[in-house]
């Protein structure tokens, strides 16, 4: 099933100027190429399979030109990566229905019953587009390493490959984040480190989120600055720096989270812009024991 469908008028960018004197929210650059980190939305959480989100990223493959390309057949070259899922078959199938027609689309699988399933990680190199899915940001990272996918991630990045992915796979590019791999919400430390600081997906959209994120930033058991993504919006990085915000409803919003628990809402050019409303009381964050 082919979908298809323009930017709606939900993608509307977060509104406002930045502060003077507000710093960009990496100001070291670690990583060199194209990070799209999604606290949620895309496919992934639509019934129909349509995003404007997922819109903006087949624009941005499109540009990269690194896929072959035929003068006859320029779509992009768009492979999913289910690793955190488990390589879960229901969501490889929503991956292509979501994308055929509109993409040369691949998967790369580590869950492959025989060997001729596996798929080599250096196919990422021949991507315009790296889609990296949601599910356990632990498992996800431990099984990468040991495939030497991180590696092929950030040499497919540094040739042209754009990288993105949702929830544990907006997750796995920063140095550390907010977690439920382990079941209750807990601190990772170890992610890959494309990008400085620490994530949080499902900021507004799971209970805790919020609360757990900001305690933990504040008692440095994550590093600062903490992003925080609500579902239906996504951070875009270049060379490790927030470039911009897209959203794909009203609602949505992207976070910047200080070291001592400051929360700045993030404008259409991923700087901080206001300070986010928020009732802190003992009650919403809790003390940990």
């Amino acid at each position: 099933m082919t979908v298809a469908g323009e930017a709606t008028a939900g993608q509307s960018t977060v509104a406002g100027e930045a502060t003077a004197g507000e710093p960009n929210l990496a100001d070291r650059p670690t990583f060199r190429g194209t990070i799209v980190a999604l606290g949620g939305g895309g496919f992934s959480m639509s019934e129909t399979g349509e995003s404007a989100i997922d819109d903006a990223l087949l624009r941005m493959a499109q540009a990269a030109g690194v896929g072959d390309r035929r003068a006859d057949d320029p779509r992009p070259h768009v492979c999913f990566v289910p690793t955190a899922s488990g390589d879960s078959s229901d969501y490889i199938e929503r991956f292509e229905a979501a994308f055929a027609g509109r993409a040369h689309t691949h998967v790369l699988s580590l869950f492959g019953q025989s060997p001729w399933d596996y798929r080599a990680p250096d196919m990422l190199g021949d991507m315009d587009l790296v889609y990296v899915g949601g599910g356990s940001t632990a498992n996800l990272l431990s099984l990468w390493r040991r495939h030497g996918v991180d590696e092929a991630m950030a040499l497919a990045a540094d040739g042209g490959t754009i990288l993105a992915g949702i929830s544990a796979g907006a997750n796995c590019w920063f140095a550390a984040s907010s977690t439920d791999s382990f079941g209750p919400l807990a601190p990772l430390d170890d992610g890959l480190g494309f990008l400085p600081g620490s994530a949080c997906p499902h900021f507004h959209g799971e209970p805790g989120r919020e609360e757990s994120f900001i305690r933990w930033i504040e008692q440095g058991r994550l590093p600062s600055p903490g992003i925080a993504i609500d579902d239906h919006a996504a951070v875009v990085f270049e060379d490790g720096r927030a470039t911009s915000v897209l959203v794909e409803a009203p609602e949505a919003k992207a976070y910047s989270v200080d070291e001592h628990g400051g929360i700045r809402i993030l404008d259409e050019h991923g700087q901080v812009a206001a300070v986010a409303e928020h009732e802190r009381t003992e009650e919403n964050f809790g003390t940990d024991e």
